[in-house]
């Protein structure tokens, strides 16, 4: 059932429209906790193959330790703007069996917690929040830092917050608004 309304002409939805990566977050807006499981709640509903539900998170909101402990991981590239996030969350796929260091235990594993990130992402646009999705940082360090057993993978992390800056006010590597047209994504089409 779908809940949403459904415009006579279709089109982007506005959140989708908008959305973009920013790389200045408000220093003083905060997550809440509410906030947070609202996030978490997103993910949680997301489709996964054989409803494996193949993600963990590590949550930290600016301040607490969880956050600190991240921070020290980060890259210098994303050590400028991230820390300034209000929330930032390491995304964890699930990608080999326990104990059986060649036994994969999804091949859609990875893709499953994409869609995960995703669902957080837009759930976030959908209560005021902005989001930054990105991999400058040390994996094996935050892995050890979190004792993430060997077989659950850190992926990539998500930074949270209230967006500093308007779309394209502020230049930064890898955030870029120009987008390949539909005709450049589609490889074959009826």
């Amino acid at each position: 059932m779908t809940t949403c309304e459904v415009p006579v002409c279709p089109e982007i939805h506005p959140a989708l429209a908008g959305r973009f990566s920013p790389v200045r977050f408000d220093p003083v807006a905060v997550v809440s906790s509410a906030q947070l499981d609202t996030l978490l709640d997103a993910a949680r509903k997301a489709p996964s193959a054989g409803n494996s539900q193949p993600w963990r998170f590590v949550a930290g909101l600016r301040g607490d330790d969880v956050h600190s402990r991240i921070v020290r991981h980060l890259a210098r590239s994303s050590s400028a703007w991230a820390p300034m996030a209000s929330l930032l969350v390491v995304n964890l796929a699930h990608t080999r069996v326990e104990g059986a260091i060649d036994w994969e235990y999804s091949e859609f594993s990875r893709y499953d917690l994409g869609q995960a990130v995703a669902h957080m992402t837009i759930q976030g646009l959908s209560i005021g929040l902005d989001a930054h999705q990105f991999r400058a940082f040390d994996r094996d360090a935050v892995a050890a830092e979190f004792a993430v057993p060997s077989h659950w993978e850190v992926t990539s992390m998500t930074a949270f917050g209230v967006a500093a800056h308007a779309a394209g006010d502020v230049r930064s590597p890898g955030t870029s608004r120009e987008r390949a047209s539909i005709e450049d994504i589609t490889w074959a089409r009826a």
